[in-house]
């Protein structure tokens, strides 16, 4: 019975990070293979407190044609906080091709011209996370604590720290992160109605997987 338990949450994460979170395609594979390593350790060790191994991130500069952060990131930016500048513009062409180094440097340029400019720091982090294959660097949470400051009330920055915090196996960090967010935002905030409904998912995720009581929402 165990077994079967185990499975249904293997498949039940695999389906929330492919269909949900926003996993790319290409990382499917080493997502999938995670999975089926935390498995098979469990089949060794018979024992269900045995943890699976956490999901490898992507290589720097893979892409998937379906991965659409940037498309997300304007979803998620307010009209006060967007970005006027063409290099915003330049960058993010770039990035659809998967060339995240081009696009950061040409956004590290777009951030000298204007420092205030919370869009283009959030790109900025965007870019960096990416170029890493998937992982948090210093100066990728120097440019999303940067966006936060400058877009207090912005759930983009937030967003963008959790999802990369998810994609680490840092689940119940993200959790911290988004809730936080959403709790600060406006009701009407750009893109606050996106983050609940992905909060809501990742409790649910975290509760298969703990198998504890539903978290609770703050009001």
């Amino acid at each position: 019975m165990t077994w079967l338990v185990a499975v249904a949450i293997a498949l039940a994460a695999f389906a929330l990070a492919a269909f949900v979170l926003g996993v790319p395609r290409q990382g499917w594979t080493s997502f999938a293979a995670a999975l089926a390593l935390g498995l098979a350790g469990y089949a060794l060790q018979a024992s269900p407190g045995v943890p699976g191994a956490p999901a490898a991130p992507r290589a720097a500069g893979e892409i998937d044609s379906g991965f659409s952060y940037v498309d997300e990131r304007k979803e998620m930016i307010g009209s006060a906080a967007r970005s006027g500048s063409d290099k915003l513009l330049i960058a993010d062409a770039l990035a659809r091709k998967g060339q995240f180094a081009n696009a950061a440097a040409m956004l590290r340029g777009a951030v000298h011209d204007n420092p205030r400019d919370a869009e283009a720091w959030l790109a900025l982090g965007n870019a960096l996370v990416e170029h890493s294959g998937g992982v948090l660097t210093e100066p990728s949470l120097v440019a999303y604590r940067r966006a936060s400051e400058l877009d207090a009330k912005g759930v983009g920055p937030g967003y963008f720290l959790g999802l990369a915090l998810i994609r680490q196996g840092q689940l119940m960090e993200a959790r911290g992160v988004w809730q936080a967010t959403v709790e600060n935002a406006p009701e009407d905030s750009a893109g606050r109605a996106l983050l609940e409904q992905r909060l809501a998912r990742l409790d649910a995720l975290i509760t298969q997987i703990s198998g504890q009581a539903p978290v609770p929402q703050q009001e």
